[in-house]
């Protein structure tokens, strides 16, 4: 893989400096626990683990979720030409749904087992069935592997040039 990236292993809790980086490649304060766990060759994160329940109790169904900024904008430029329609149509649907369990499965592990209010659904960035965002895929790829759309991001981005 082309992609500049590379799983680390996270701590508990984000660094201020890493909290500060990711409130900057956000746009805001994140609303909840994270951390970051794929960074570049430069040590800026990549992809950032979100906690399944935000500070204000709404549950959080991106588990993964893209934060290097050039990789959001070449992965919006292939959901832009088709890629969302493309993706659904070259990947084994059964592959798809067993990335969506694996996704929800790791996620609602860590609800907490005492939490009463709304829970994530869903698998890969909350969906049900299908492809909704590359951007979520592609991030749940660089941190487990095993994702089919995520790896067919990767294939057009290295395919066209893009990374």
């Amino acid at each position: 893989m082309v992609i500049d990236a590379a799983k680390v292993s996270a701590i508990d809790c984000p660094t201020a400096q890493e909290v500060d980086k990711v409130a900057a490649l956000l746009g805001r304060s994140p609303e909840g626990g994270f951390e970051v766990v794929v960074v570049n060759s430069a040590g800026e994160p990549v992809v950032i683990r979100n906690g399944p329940i935000m500070d204000n109790g709404r549950p959080m169904p991106t588990r993964y979720w893209l934060v290097d900024r050039e990789l959001c904008r070449l992965v919006a430029r292939l959901e832009g030409d088709g890629g969302v329609k493309a993706a659904e149509e070259a990947v084994d649907w059964t592959d798809l749904e067993r990335a969506h369990a694996r996704y929800a499965e790791e996620r609602d592990f860590h609800i907490p087992s005492d939490h009463e209010g709304p829970r994530p659904q869903g698998g890969v960035g909350g969906t049900r069935k299908g492809v909704k965002c590359l951007h979520t895929h592609l991030a749940n790829h660089l941190v487990t592997g095993d994702d089919p759309v995520g790896a067919w991001v990767v294939q057009q981005l290295e395919a066209t040039r893009l990374v």
